[in-house]
């Protein structure tokens, strides 16, 4: 089975570009294999994100330095005209990269792709453990999104205002074996951690910030 750090973020080689803004990512009980469990906050003071025609990564993390050696939380978002266009406010469905799904049951083959993902990596209160959990169930919703134009000239289009609650998991605590056509994973309550957040900044054309590895 592959790193499960190369599902982190899906098909970033491109330009990461800083954002100034704020936000707030917070677990009562974070579990995260033998390296935490209890409250977390991740405290984010850098915002970032790696726009494409069709697709946009985010990355809201504590300080600037490379994914390898940070706390953060990492956001796909699929399709990006289609969310701008109908689904701002709304509740998304937040859930597993397909492949990654597919990865961890291979019997799992109806399951949709899911329009956001989202992971929390905690390289640095986990260093040298390599813990990346998933949200597996959950909602986020955009008010604003950023278009995803590097040149965009319309200052409301450059904002990115979003809010999420979601359930995180590491797949590989999943009971498999379950039954045939399964569209997702069966993961123990216990395993699973509660986290809630909240980020809005704007997007800025300049000097690209660290590129995702």
């Amino acid at each position: 089975m592959r790193g499960w750090t190369s599902f982190l973020l899906l098909a970033t080689t491109g330009c990461t570009f800083v954002g100034q803004g704020e936000g707030e990512v917070t677990s009562d009980r974070l579990v995260a294999a033998t390296c935490w469990e209890g409250a977390y906050d991740l405290d984010p003071s850098f915002f970032a994100t790696n726009p494409s025609p069709d697709r946009q990564q985010i990355r809201v993390q504590r300080g600037g330095d490379l994914v390898e050696v940070s706390d953060g939380v990492a956001i796909q978002v699929n399709d990006v005209e289609a969310l701008r266009e109908s689904s701002l406010g709304a509740e998304i469905p937040v859930g597993l990269p397909l492949q990654l799904l597919k990865e961890v049951d291979p019997g799992i083959t109806n399951a949709p792709d899911p329009q956001v993902t989202l992971a929390l990596f905690l390289q640095f209160s986990c260093h040298n453990q390599n813990v990346v959990l998933y949200a597996v169930e959950g909602t986020m919703v955009f008010d604003a999104l950023f278009s995803g134009d590097p040149n965009e000239g319309n200052g409301e289009d450059k904002l990115t205002d979003a809010r999420f609650d979601v359930m995180l998991a590491d797949p590989r605590d999943a009971e498999l074996g379950g039954t045939a056509g399964n569209t997702s994973l069966d993961i123990p309550d216990d395993k699973k951690s509660h986290l809630t957040g909240w980020f809005r900044f704007n997007f800025q054309r300049g000097q690209p910030g660290q590129p995702f590895p």
